[in-house]
């Protein structure tokens, strides 16, 4: 198959993300780029390749528009612990920033994983006010927010504390996050959402509940208890 429906396809999930203005309308717009693609690849002069291509544009219809339907391609709160933990054990590739409202960096960093959600259409991006998951934050041992956990089938594989690994700075480029977060394996495109990437294993022994945000200093430091 050419490159040029290597690359359609590749952005085939993020652009049916794009429309979410009425159920109606993403149907058609669904059908439209389904056969733009189509015709594209019905024009291949080599039968197998137009086989391949088709099978393969369908089953990314299909994949895409399920990833859709439990709002990939979406950064949004969830406010239910038993949903954040169904999501995080259920979803290939998950991102969840626990956050609390009082704390600025944590809207610093809601902005950022904004951006990257609809690029990364395959990894779930979620947010978890740390006060309504409270057996979450006690079994992952979270202390220091903003805190990224990274979750690769199920599993914890990964998780950003703070702002140190992004310069200690509130000015940080989202490109700072998304590479911190690829290096992890948990950023996903469409079509390679099922290949694996690298992971780093994380163990924590602390067992405390007290969170503070994340800073370089004692005085950029806010504590409460749960």
């Amino acid at each position: 198959m050419n490159n040029v429906i290597h690359s359609k396809l590749d952005s085939l999930a993020s652009r049916l993300v794009e429309s979410n203005d009425s159920r109606e309308e993403d149907e058609e717009d669904d059908d439209a780029i389904f056969a733009e693609l189509e015709a594209e690849i019905e024009n291949d002069t080599d039968a197998a390749v137009r086989d391949r291509g088709l099978e393969q544009l369908r089953l990314e219809m299909q994949r895409a528009k399920e990833m859709r339907e439990n709002s990939h391609g979406r950064y949004m709160e969830i406010t239910n612990e038993k949903e954040a933990i169904r999501i995080s054990a259920n979803e290939p590739h998950c991102v969840i920033h626990f956050y609390h409202s009082n704390f600025r960096r944590c809207e610093i960093m809601d902005k950022h994983l904004a951006k990257l959600a609809p690029k990364y259409y395959a990894t779930r991006f979620i947010r978890v006010f740390v006060e309504n998951v409270p057996w979450l934050v006690e079994k992952l041992a979270i202390k220091v927010l903003p805190c990224l956990m990274c979750f690769i089938d199920g599993v914890s594989k990964d998780r950003l504390i703070g702002f140190e690994e992004l310069g200690n700075n509130d000015a940080f480029e989202t490109a700072a996050l998304e590479l911190r977060l690829a290096n992890s394996g948990v950023l996903q495109k469409a079509r390679n959402a099922y290949e694996s990437g690298v992971t780093y294993n994380v163990s924590s022994t602390s067992n405390t509940r007290k969170l503070r945000r994340g800073g370089q200093t004692d005085q950029d430091d806010d504590e409460f208890d749960l």
